[in-house]
């Protein structure tokens, strides 16, 4: 037991390197990922649960596609593909450093370039299934979650602290938001017209609030560097004195 106990605490400090969260289920979603590391084949790598996560994303797309023009039915493997994507969007990154094999800057291109992509074809998928102009609101959830990935990597630069939730909301939250909305979808028809575009609006309104503490932190930045050049130049006064 208490190896157990130690094995747990040593994985949660080891995923939780170069990375803030502070999403709503952060606490289960933290203890679920140490959990699964300890448990994850030694030939799997880390490239390769970025794969898996990727798959899953795919199965997304395509259940779109299959309940456009097969059954409404097939909406429903969506659900396994954020499962799939979940498992291995949050733990490839999170292996790599369990194991102490980080790649810092590689990991960090190819998880927001896959995501992206993930994301582009999951809102195509809609834009396969929504009717007339409700098809756009795929394309706005595209748009928006491209805006917050922006957001992420700019307070990445100009806070050196990595979090890739947006306050409280983060990529689990979406993922289960949307596979509620789709869920809904399967037994009440057209629903998913209204829910997308409600949840479009509510992520609308989170990009604001996060842009404006992003500014907040970009100005102090920027005080902070005038304070420190300041100094610097007061310094070199003194030593030409």
């Amino acid at each position: 037991m208490n190896n157990n106990k130690l094995n747990m605490a040593r994985s949660l400090r080891l995923i939780a390197t170069d990375r803030q969260r502070t999403n709503i289920l952060r606490t289960w979603e933290q203890n679920t990922i140490a959990y699964l590391v300890q448990r994850v084949p030694s030939w799997i790598s880390s490239d390769g649960l970025t794969a898996i996560g990727f798959f899953g994303n795919l199965m997304v797309a395509a259940s779109f596609g299959m309940g456009a023009f097969m059954d409404s039915y097939w909406l429903l493997l969506s659900l396994p593909g954020f499962i799939i994507n979940w498992l291995g969007d949050s733990l490839d990154g999170r292996l790599a450093y369990y194991r102490n094999k980080p790649r810092k800057w590689y990991g960090f291109s190819l998880d927001v370039t896959v995501d992206w992509i993930g994301t582009i074809l999951i809102g195509l998928g809609f834009t396969m299934y929504a009717p007339g102009p409700w098809k756009y609101a795929g394309f706005m959830f595209v748009v928006l979650y491209g805006w917050e990935m922006i957001t992420a990597q700019l307070r990445y630069k100009i806070g050196c602290q990595y979090s890739i939730d947006s306050g409280i909301f983060g990529p689990t939250e979406v993922r289960l938001l949307l596979g509620t909305i789709i869920t809904f979808e399967v037994f009440v028809n057209g629903s998913i017209q209204y829910l997308a575009t409600a949840a479009c609006f509510f992520i609308l309104i989170s990009n604001f609030s996060e842009t404006r503490n992003l500014l907040i932190l970009a100005n102090t930045r920027d005080a902070e560097d005038r304070r420190q050049k300041e100094e610097e130049r007061k310094a070199m006064q003194k030593e030409n004195a």
